[in-house]
């Protein structure tokens, strides 16, 4: 697989990512993904192509952009933002993500999402989020929740 290949896996993912494409997005993920995101922490195989599903089929106004997807042979990146209505609390959130890729096979097999978790809480949550934040009871407990959200989403697929 070339770099220009690479870089339009990314690019696919992202265009479906727009279009509310979940199984378009799992389709780039190899059988043997690992994803990893400040809030849902770690998710292997069908687990990340899930999570995709679920945070879709829940987005009432979701608009993502994506900037300066680019690749090689085996990494990538491409700079990401999410704006939307947290629906457990109806604020608006602009979440601004910097995603970084490894391939295998034509695929995507490492994806990492970095952002400022802090700075999500306090738009997300509001004044709790921006006091606690920082914190790793807060950062512990929103992980819980959203796996607990991921789990049941799953079990209603099978």
């Amino acid at each position: 697989m070339n770099s220009n290949s690479n870089t339009e896996i990314i690019r696919k993912f992202y265009d479906a990512f727009k279009m509310g494409d979940a199984e378009t997005m799992a389709a780039c993920y190899h059988p043997d993904v690992q994803f990893e995101d400040p809030v849902f922490r770690k998710l292997n195989g069908d687990e990340a192509g899930d999570m995709w599903r679920m945070l879709l089929s829940r987005a009432e106004d979701l608009h993502i952009e994506y900037f300066d997807a680019a690749a090689n042979n085996d990494e990538g990146t491409v700079r990401w933002n999410a704006t939307y209505t947290f629906s457990k609390t109806g604020r608006k959130v602009n979440n601004k993500v910097k995603a970084c890729f490894r391939f295998k096979d034509g695929q995507i097999i490492e994806h990492k999402d970095s952002f400022n978790f802090w700075k999500w809480s306090g738009m997300a949550l509001g004044p709790v989020g921006f006091f606690l934040g920082f914190t790793p009871f807060l950062r512990n407990k929103v992980s819980a929740q959203t796996l607990k959200l991921l789990r049941s989403f799953r079990e209603k697929r099978e």
